[in-house]
């Protein structure tokens, strides 16, 4: 009898439901002990990545812009977002560790997709920032200040949670009167709306609603933002082309992957779901963008990669004396 049919006949008939069960890694144990190393590799470099990338930016002085100033936002906010999935992904190689509160899991919901779409809200804040440096260098400062990096930081945090808590605050309130087993790495909505045993056609439709708004509304600022861009890149001298078509090339890559993932995955009617297909949707969104997002702006960066050697530099003469 498979996993999920033992759980299953376990705990089909519980009148109140207290707790989850997460299938996690799929597969033979071996197989599940590889996912588990390269999960915990890439976890592990994500998390220093986006530390070093936190600590460059904050001590050197030169970096002290507006665009490293949402790039030092963004990799907290990837420290945070895989924080609250991929320890609790790597714990369900073990039977205890597939077990989850349901509290714990709306938490988990809450948290994943709070950071979610806050994330998507300062892709487009980052997209608007490096409109106004390039089409409007000379007001850039003006218009760029501290108050608005600020202002608009703390609106993609109220976004964020604007578009997250209304569909959990519902999911929360749901009946699960049969299976608690998630077939999932993790609390998702949709396995979990699978899970229950009322109509949830209104939260399939408001998550659809606040799903498409956060995420389309960002990438539609962003598509303006760097049409614009090109527009104003194509009239200045061949040889600025380049660098800056390097500082938004890193951008757009990394947007593109996060959009084109979490697009697919919930801006569409919840109407049937392949959970294979979106599960390995779901490591791109959950794993591989937080590990990309570092990877891409370290190297194709100038100013941060001499940054980092610079500090490398100054620790290496440190030890030396």
């Amino acid at each position: 009898m498979s996993l999920l049919k033992q759980y299953e006949k376990m705990y089909f008939n519980q009148s109140k439901l207290v707790e989850f069960i997460i299938l996690g890694f799929p597969g033979s144990l071996s197989l599940q002990y590889v996912c588990f190393l390269l999960l915990l590799i890439t976890y592990l470099l994500t998390l220093i990545s986006n530390c070093v990338i936190i600590i460059i930016t904050w001590t050197e002085r030169r970096l002290h812009t507006p665009m490293y100033f949402y790039l030092r936002n963004l990799s907290f906010l990837e420290i945070c977002y895989v924080s609250v999935i991929v320890p609790k992904i790597l714990t369900t190689i073990t039977s205890n560790g597939r077990y989850i509160s349901f509290h714990g899991c709306i938490i988990q919901m809450l948290f994943f997709f709070f950071l979610g779409s806050t994330e998507c809200c300062l892709f487009g804040v980052m997209a608007y920032d490096r409109y106004l440096a390039i089409c409007h260098p000379l007001r850039y400062t003006t218009l760029m200040n501290t108050t608005m990096c600020y202002s608009l930081s703390i609106c993609s945090v109220i976004g964020g949670f604007l578009t997250t808590f209304p569909p959990i605050l519902l999911i929360s309130q749901l009946p699960f009167c049969g299976s608690n087993i998630i077939n999932h790495f993790f609390c998702d909505s949709p396995p979990i709306l699978q899970l229950s045993c009322a109509d949830t056609y209104l939260i399939d439709k408001m998550d659809f609603l606040f799903a498409s708004l956060v995420s389309l509304l960002s990438f539609s600022v962003t598509l303006i933002s760097y049409f614009y861009i090109f527009v104003k890149v194509l009239h200045i001298p061949a040889n600025s082309r380049r660098k800056t078509f390097s500082t938004c090339s890193s951008h757009l890559i990394v947007v593109f992957i996060y959009y084109s993932t979490v697009i697919f995955m919930y801006v569409r009617p919840k109407v049937s779901f392949t959970f294979t297909l979106n599960r390995v949707v779901a490591v791109f969104y959950t794993v591989i963008t937080p590990i990309l997002n570092p990877i891409i702006y370290c190297l194709r960066n100038e100013e941060v990669k001499n940054s980092i050697k610079k500090q490398l530099n100054t620790l290496k003469n440190c030890y030396i004396r």
